[in-house]
């Protein structure tokens, strides 16, 4: 293999990660209220619910990127 695709590979994974650290981090905060939206766009329990969506779905992708190797 040569040595720009494991570079190149390398750089992928750690983009990889950032994206799920990132997406875990906000939908935590949304779901303790660190993050919240405004009334208007259905304050608090709609931002606690939207976490929720991102923690799950960004797990179930981690897993699906796990079983895919």
């Amino acid at each position: 293999m040569a040595k720009g695709s494991m570079l190149s590979k390398a750089v992928n994974f750690v983009v990889w990660l950032a994206g799920v650290i990132v997406a875990l981090a906000v939908g935590f905060g949304m779901i303790g209220g660190t993050l919240s939206l405004p009334t208007w766009l259905g304050g608090a329990t709609l931002a606690m619910v939207a976490g929720w969506v991102v923690v799950v779905l960004t797990l179930v992708g981690v897993v699906m990127a796990l079983l895919d190797l």
